[in-house]
């Protein structure tokens, strides 16, 4: 970094939140996805308000700059990788909730929030906030956003765009911006806030968000779990639930690698009943949640499990969903593990499992399956021994597989990671040439200089 750059930066910033040091150069230098691609930045930068992110917008702009906005560094997909030339803006300092409104029922908060810290405080309002992906406790509002960030609850409820009103924004030019309402309802002009939702950081930095909440009252959940030989049958069960018409508020599979791993890790002792773990959860009141569980029961037997289990209270279904909440952290302990994250038609997860374990064979890798099975968004996990550059070859091989294997039965790259750098690939046997030129529009109109996030979310 030049002198002047940084003479500047620290114009604007405490010295304490300009880091050049080696270390820092580093530890901000990526995010959490495997091979994914990064350079290391030529500072980083920690904002606290929306006017200190404004500043150094448009200080990088006018000396030439790019910038790479990240919030905790969670993401699996490349999303936050630093890339030549560049400032990596961090917002974990961000950590104001700046109002929570029970009346209206919506929360304002700074982008740096931890997801769980934001819902603990709503809940002593008797508020929820349904999106809760796997990293709930370490993830930043900001990021959840710009990746739009779903979770175990979306099979019902829906990801996080469904539940964002509002924003605050800062543009490549430095300007800032509010998009959306407070309003339960608006239709006024184009629908910006969607727009940046999912953006990944490439069209605008958001800095502040206005929250839907719902009522923490009035729910009662009641978990299920299946034990399958399989994932075929794991899977047929799962269309079996789709076909009945019954929404449940999660419905996750689990399979044998993940188990096994969990077991070896906390000595559960999952293993033991079966290959895959599929579990369900009903939030439903009195005796139609009691009516929907039984016939998840049912359901599960019929479609071959060879043991199901209903919870007792809603503290043993937080116990029987363990597992899941369990499993990537156990697997990582095994070795790197590259993460998917397709989205199949709920009738076709059978069939993508079936192709996700031929191609684990083909390809001589060994690949571990949790899933966000209720609604087709599936996570291979593919698991290389350290420093195995074959096997890392295989894996990455495999990877591209399994995309094409989910375009191929009407699915999509990505359901809920991002784009960021590894799915670019993918993105491009998915969308046409003239829609990927409908992004580049986009790109164009709102960062005519690709300073933000360049190279993320889209085909360049």
């Amino acid at each position: 970094m030049s002198t002047d750059l940084g003479t500047d930066l620290r114009s604007i910033l405490p010295a304490d939140r300009v880091l050049t040091d080696s270390a820092s150069l580093a530890a901000y230098s990526h995010d959490d996805a495997e091979w994914a691609e990064f350079s290391a930045p030529l500072a980083v930068v920690q904002a606290k308000t929306t006017a200190e992110v404004a500043d150094v917008v448009r200080l990088a702009g006018a000396a030439g700059v790019r910038i790479v906005p990240r919030g905790a560094g969670t993401g699996l997909s490349g999303g936050a990788n630093a890339v030549a030339n560049c400032l990596v803006l961090s917002l974990e300092l961000m950590t104001d909730i700046i109002e929570i409104n029970p009346d209206e029922r919506f929360v304002r908060t700074q982008a740096g929030v931890i997801n769980d810290q934001l819902r603990q405080a709503v809940a002593q309002q008797g508020l929820w906030y349904p999106p809760d992906p796997a990293s709930y406790k370490i993830s930043t509002i900001g990021g959840n956003i710009s990746t739009n960030a779903g979770g175990l609850c979306c099979v019902k409820y829906g990801v996080t765009r469904d539940f964002v009103l509002g924003l605050t924004a800062v543009l490549a030019d430095g300007s800032v911006v509010e998009v959306g309402r407070r309003t339960a309802k608006g239709v006024a002009g184009y629908d910006l806030t969607a727009l940046l939702v999912g953006s990944e950081g490439t069209l605008a930095i958001i800095t502040e968000a206005t929250l839907k909440l719902l009522p923490l009252a009035g729910r009662e959940n009641r978990a299920v779990v299946g034990y399958f030989n399989d994932l075929a049958a794991a899977g047929e069960a799962v269309a079996a639930v789709s076909k009945a018409g019954i929404i449940p508020s999660a419905l996750e599979l689990v399979d044998r690698q993940c188990l096994q791993a969990v077991d070896d890790w906390q000595q559960l002792g999952l293993a033991t009943d079966g290959n895959v773990l599929l579990l369900a959860s009903v939030d439903e009141p009195g005796s139609r949640g009691a009516q929907l569980a039984e016939l998840l029961h049912s359901i599960f037997i019929g479609a071959g499990a060879t043991k199901a289990e209903r919870s007792v209270s809603a503290a043993h279904a937080e116990e029987l969903f363990l597992a899941r909440r369990l499993a990537y952290p156990a697997l990582e302990r095994l070795g790197p593990v590259l993460t998917e994250d397709v989205c199949v038609p709920r009738t076709a997860v059978p069939e993508m499992l079936r192709r996700i374990e031929a191609t684990a064979r083909e390809h001589r890798t060994v690949i571990a399956n949790i899933a966000h099975a209720g609604d087709g968004n599936l996570h291979p996990l593919i698991i290389v021994p350290e420093g195995d550059d074959a096997a890392k070859g295989r894996a990455k091989e495999a990877f591209d597989q399994i995309v094409a294997d989910a375009l191929a039965l009407g699915g999509t790259t990505t359901g809920e990671h991002g784009v960021g750098l590894l799915k670019i690939p993918g993105l491009r046997q998915e969308f046409t040439a003239r829609v990927i030129e409908m992004h580049r529009s986009i790109k164009d109109a709102l960062d005519p200089r690709g300073i933000l996030n360049p190279g993320k979310a889209f085909p360049s």
